[in-house]
């Protein structure tokens, strides 16, 4: 439940804040207020598109804050949303989301005072928040929308035969449109392959390994240097071992011992000596290992001119090698890697295209038989849906309306197809084999219409309605809110309206933007948007309203008459009958 929002910058809103509790909430102001904004705003916190247009000149960032309470049952799923986006919900299950977008277009996310992508207010939106305008009217004139909605009321288990089909029909699909492809371009892939096989039989000949160039080019630099390390090695071991030429060469190894000797004579006397001889001792002892290392270093240095040719000729065969297929040796063996790879993909043989034949037929086989099972499903749902829309429309109004739902097969349209019941080919996608149709039968003796055809605006409105209540009796998301669903709706029809608004904020937080009385007058809290034009720029503000105030605004929307002592009576007799209303159900 969104317990309070607060809208500034935004639009002709400044700076206001919406204290929103269970139960139906109402909007209300007058054309221009700013109601729209309220709307924008939520669609803003739960993560929709944001236009820098609305933002206000001054300050140029327009912000939305909202306290969320999540209930027991959704808390799980969307902590753990959260915590993986590094936020935090309180430990009473308080979740502060926020959205900041300036005028340059900037947009800004956080959720428990963390910054958050934009999609994890999305994601939590999903769960918390369905926000149902006229645009989404429009939205339910597409064929698409109107299987997404059978397939919603449905149910889980519905749910998850469509994942299951969806994830069927790609597998197939992907089977189809490799044996079609390895079929149509056999010459090519023969080619293709033909060239990897080239390269592969030239750089297995020559079996470069990995890094291997690298320490070639340091032998070869050795070898060719090799009198001069010999010389440099041998001066530097004489010097520290004194193993050379006559007696009279100081080595450093005797002259550290030496110096260690003469101080450990004194060690007696001053400490301090003691210990520059512990550390003369530990010199000797590097210097003794790196004689040894150089010792060992002129026993392997190698001078032999076969070796350094052999060198040289290893190094051109894997420059052939590097100008052909990469910039060094690691990257021809990736190269061949990457060709061993290929070359699997690109098998033509009679066998793999015999057995990518079998798997495409079995799959297929899979996907008509799922395929067959949804059909059957959504022909189970759709008269469920049908009834139960139907008689939501008889308490708005409507009482001799029907709605059906018509799930035939898509038509086959020279894409890919399965055979259905009835013996003929449907045409099939990721989401079936079947077109559905909502067509409304206004009155008897009606011929039943596609929604598009068929229903009015207001007509339109109701059926959205209804399609709401049935939805919310199968569950859905605890917030929803109507931007004006009641337009071109009035009289008894809206009467109905409001009733049906209030038996659904029953276990749902409502928030209604309306211009109709009838439905204001159901409200449990009823805001106002109001405008303030007194100043060089025009701002709104909201409110509640309460006793004479209420009645008061709902003269104005009667009549435009507020101040008019009839319409504040007609308003009171309004609210006494929703109160009625309400008390009976």
């Amino acid at each position: 439940m969104l317990e309070e929002l607060r809208i500034t910058g935004l639009g002709v809103i400044e700076d206001a804040t919406l204290p929103l509790g269970p139960g139906l909430t109402v909007i209300t102001g007058e054309t221009g207020a700013g109601k729209t904004m309220v709307v924008t705003s939520l669609g803003l916190l739960f993560g929709g598109r944001a236009d820098a247009g609305r933002v206000r000149a001054d300050p140029g960032r327009a912000t939305v804050d909202g306290r969320v309470k999540l209930p027991a049952h959704l808390r799980a799923a969307v902590e753990s949303r959260i915590v993986d986006a590094g936020a935090e919900i309180d430990d009473d299950g308080t979740l502060l989301m926020s959205r900041t977008l300036t005028a340059e277009g900037r947009s800004r996310a956080h959720v428990g005072g963390r910054t958050v992508p934009v999609a994890v207010l999305a994601e939590v939106g999903e769960r918390v928040f369905a926000l149902h305008g006229q645009s989404d009217q429009l939205r339910l004139l597409r064929p698409a929308e109107q299987r997404a909605a059978l397939d919603r009321y449905a149910g889980p288990e519905h749910e998850k035969l469509l994942g299951r089909f969806a994830e069927l029909y790609g597998r197939w699909r992907a089977v189809e449109d490799d044996l079609a492809d390895r079929r149509a371009n056999a010459r090519q892939r023969s080619q293709e392959a033909d060239l990897l096989r080239l390269g592969l039989d030239e750089i297995s000949r020559v079996d470069p390994q990995p890094g291997e160039d690298e320490l070639l080019r340091e032998e070869a630099q050795r070898l060719e240097h090799v009198e001069g390390l010999r010389s440099a090695a041998q001066v530097a071991h004489v010097s520290l071992t004194g193993t050379g030429d006559g007696d009279d060469v100081l080595d450093v190894l005797s002259l550290l011992s030496t110096a260690r000797r003469t101080l450990e004579a004194q060690t007696g006397v001053d400490r301090v000596l003691g210990e520059l001889a512990a550390r003369l001792d530990e010199v000797a002892t590097l210097a003794g290992d790196v004689s040894t290392e150089l010792g060992s270093y002129l026993a392997a240095l190698d001078a032999d001119p076969g070796r350094l040719q052999e060198v040289y000729e290893r190094r051109a065969a894997l420059r052939t090698l590097t100008r052909k297929y990469a910039e060094d040796v690691d990257g021809v063996v990736a190269w061949a890697d990457r060709a061993r790879t290929k070359l699997g993909e690109l098998d033509n043989s009679d066998e793999l295209l015999e057995e990518l034949d079998r798997e495409r037929r079995r799959l297929h086989g899979e996907v008509a038989d799922v395929a067959a099972a949804l059909s059957a499903a959504r022909q189970e749902a759709a008269g469920r849906f049908a009834a139960d829309v139907t008689v939501e429309l008889a308490g708005l109004a409507m009482p001799h309306a029907r709605i059906h739902v018509v799930v035939g097969p898509k038509p086959a349209g020279g894409g890919p197809t399965v055979p259905t019941a009835g013996g003929t080919d449907a045409g099939v996608g990721p989401d079936g084999a079947d077109d559905i149709e909502l067509r409304l039968l206004p009155h008897p003796g009606a011929p039943a219409q596609p929604l598009q055809k068929g229903a009015s605006g207001g007509e339109l409105s109701r059926v959205m309605l209804a399609i709401e209540v049935v939805f919310a009796g199968v569950g859905g998301p605890p917030t929803l809110v109507f931007d004006e669903v009641d337009a071109g709706v009035g009289g008894t029809a809206a009467v109905e309206i409001g009733k049906r608004l209030a038996r659904l904020a029953r276990d749902h937080q409502v928030l209604v933007v309306t211009h109709l009385p009838q439905v204001a007058a159901f409200a449990d809290r009823h805001l106002v948007v109001a405008k303030d034009t007194g100043g060089a720029v025009t701002t709104s503000g909201v409110r509640v309203v309460e006793h004479t105030d209420r009645a008061r605004e709902l003269a104005r929307m009667l009549a435009g008459l507020p101040d008019s002592d009839l319409g504040i009576a007609h308003a009171e007799e309004l609210l006494s009958v929703a109160d009625r209303e309400k008390s009976h159900h």
